[in-house]
């Protein structure tokens, strides 16, 4: 069968433009004896259309921050990203798709966010893009209320999704898709590939629902295309009244075939994860009439990719030309949107940091709270939220309005209770190159959103993760909410910075340093009950913060280390003080970032910790796993070895011998 018997209803020169994006993509596969070609060979039709007719880019800036952003929530069909980005002009050869999937290539096996240029967001587990997409197309409306006036659109992107049944059985993209419909995010469009096939089979086997009654239940507008995917003339009319729709996100469900064209495969789930196979691959081409060797590009279907390249470059061209008159008449948007560009923040925003006193007695969430009134009205281009635990987690200042549906201009984001969700947006909000985001929910759910978290912190997105209720001492909640094991994993994953202030001050300075760094995430782990100032002018300064860990006190002489984090460095000092009055000399080390202080100097680590003080106890409210290598052999651990309890904080940190008494036990034990 020929390609025109195929799909009669399309030209010649579409075919020919079909199939090329079909076959690069096959054969890169193929080459690699590794990856998924159903996707790419069921959809080759549709993002054909998409990429040449609708979507604005500029492959010789993919950063261009107006760009329409597409999201490749599949990511297992990256190899259909990776040719469109070759074919449409970006800095990927097709030397690059022929080392598809090889070590060091710019084509690995799931898009990587930083890694290629085009690709707008790691999606690797399934759901994360389309939650992600929900954060790019949030930022896309705040941007737009933030910087647009009547003559002037300096911001009016669109988030295109491609997405498969993988991604919406995922429990991530229920919670994304359910907040994008109550906020109504009219610039997000979802194209679903519905082709019911997964790894394991034809989708009934797991999944029966009607998928377009429930994102109708979202409150999102439903379009159903029927067929095999190269109806383009039902897609054409599907994404103009996306396009057009103003007060709702779209879901353009595409009937597909997996495989599309192999004459033995297609269909079948055997096409979903493995390569079609030599034999396989040349029959599909016969098929299909495809008369050309391997990685070939005709000439006229080039042709037709670089028109749509070419649009991009123009589409940039009108947009600069508009922001030079924009910088003009609004000189003061123009420079913040400039500055978020570079990555420069607001002139003495540092003036405005708040200051706590020694002798006070406030919990770090508390703190959080107050650095996030006094700094947050200073930095427009900041957003936050919380999953359903704002009172709690202390994170909307006074001047923040609600973004809402009616309320596009709001920087308060009420996620629900999503944390997954939440995650994910944050690190969509930050792939919008421009704003920052954070987020809270209590520390336990971090087990909620660590797929999230995992993602942010390998392609490292800016996100800031706050998490509040960080140890035992939340009290009557009991075992279920007492995160024991949360801080140790987080320290344990690269790319992530966690910190555990030990007081108010040196929660702002965790704060501050969030801000200031750009090229990772960022945690802080915060606690609910009061904790005292540390006295600056008697101790070690919290600006320290900055380098992980620090001396906080130190007696000539000492011979014993007490290393502790958050809530434990308080109960260290009063360890300290005792221990003087037996004549014992001891060093408190502050140690809010083990991340950070790993990584400062050799020399400066040393003289935090001497190696010459073999003594060692570590204190903190959480298990000992991560701390071995600071405790040495000698070494004691005061702490959690197990889940909590349901009881007031003080009785628990009786009950689980975590007390000034258990610190002296184990530094005469040390020495």
């Amino acid at each position: 069968m020929s390609s025109k018997q195929q799909y009669s209803d399309l030209s010649e020169l579409d075919q020919l433009c079909i199939n090329t994006i079909r076959f690069l993509s096959a054969d890169a596969i193929q080459t690699a004896n590794s990856g998924h070609p159903g996707l790419p060979m069921g959809m080759a039709g549709i993002v054909f259309r998409l990429f040449t007719q609708y979507l604005k880019f500029n492959p010789e800036n993919p950063q261009w921050h107006n760009r329409d952003r597409f999201v490749l929530s599949a990511g297992h069909g990256s190899a259909l990203l990776y040719t469109l980005l070759h074919l449409t002009g970006y800095d990927l050869s097709l030397d690059d798709l022929k080392d598809f999937r090889k070590l060091g290539s710019k084509t690995p096996g799931h898009p990587e966010y930083g890694h290629t240029p085009g690709v707008e967001a790691t999606t690797g587990p399934l759901g994360q893009g389309i939650a992600n997409a929900v954060g790019l197309a949030i930022a896309g409306k705040y941007l737009g209320s933030y910087l647009n006036r009547p003559e002037y659109t300096v911001m009016d992107y669109h988030t295109y999704v491609l997405s498969g049944d993988g991604c919406l059985q995922e429990g991530i993209a229920s919670e994304a898709c359910s907040l994008a419909g109550h906020l109504g995010l009219n610039n997000l469009i979802v194209i679903y590939d519905d082709n019911k096939i997964t790894i394991d089979g034809k989708t009934d086997l797991s999944f029966s629902e009607d998928v377009a009654k429930r994102f109708e239940a979202y409150n999102w507008h439903v379009q159903e295309i029927s067929g095999d995917g190269h109806d383009l003339e039902a897609f054409d009319r599907a994404l103009v009244n996306a396009q057009e729709e103003d007060s709702r996100p779209s879901l353009i469900k595409v009937e597909t075939v997996i495989g599309y064209g192999s004459p033995n495969k297609q269909g079948t789930s055997g096409v979903h994860g493995s390569p079609l196979g030599a034999d396989e691959l040349k029959l599909t081409k016969e098929a299909l009439g495809w008369n050309f060797d391997s990685f070939h590009v005709p000439d006229e279907a080039r042709a037709v990719f670089d028109q749509s390249s070419l649009k991009g470059k123009k589409a940039e061209a009108d947009w600069n030309q508009m922001f030079q008159t924009y910088e003009t008449a609004y000189p003061e948007l123009a420079e913040t949107f400039q500055n978020a560009v570079q990555g420069t923040l607001p002139q003495n925003w540092t003036e405005h940091l708040p200051k706590f006193e020694a002798g006070e007695s406030i919990a770090t969430r508390v703190a959080s709270g107050k650095f996030l009134e006094n700094v947050m009205p200073h930095f427009p281009l900041v957003l936050g939220g919380s999953a359903d635990l704002t009172p709690s987690n202390n994170t909307k200042f006074s001047e923040a309005t609600v973004f809402q549906k009616d309320r596009p201009d709001g920087r308060y984001i009420h996620f629900g209770v999503r944390e997954h969700a939440m995650g994910a947006i944050l690190n969509g909000i930050s792939l919008s190159g421009l704003l920052r985001a954070y987020g809270a929910t209590f520390l336990c759910f971090a087990d909620y959103m660590l797929p999230a978290i995992r993602v942010a912190a390998l392609s490292k997105y800016p996100s800031i993760f706050v998490f509040t209720h960080d140890s035992i001492g939340l009290g009557e909640d009991g075992p279920t909410h007492q995160p024991v094991e949360h801080v140790s994993y987080l320290r344990a994953m690269p790319e992530l910075i966690l910190f555990r202030p030990a007081d108010a001050n040196e929660t702002v300075e965790a704060w501050k340093f969030a801000l200031e760094h750009r090229d990772c995430p960022v945690a802080l782990a915060l606690t609910r009950q009061g904790l005292p100032v540390l006295d600056q002018t008697k101790y070690g300064s919290a600006k320290q913060v900055a380098q992980g860990g620090y001396t906080l006190i130190s007696d000539e002489g000492a011979q014993v280390l007490l290393i502790a984090s958050g809530s434990e460095v308080s109960l260290a000092v009063q360890a300290h003080e005792k221990l003087a009055a037996e004549g014992i000399k001891s060093q408190v080390v502050s140690m809010p970032s083990c991340e950070l202080f790993d990584e400062q100097p050799e020399a400066y680590r040393k003289k935090v910790l001497p190696e010459h003080i073999k003594a060692r106890v570590v204190i903190e409210a959480g298990i000992k796993r991560g701390w071995e290598g600071y405790m040495g052999d000698q070494g004691q651990f005061v702490g959690m070895s197990g889940f909590g309890a349901s009881a007031p904080a003080k009785d628990l940190f009786k009950q689980f011998e975590i007390t000034v008494e258990a610190v002296m036990e184990a530094v005469r034990k040390t020495l």
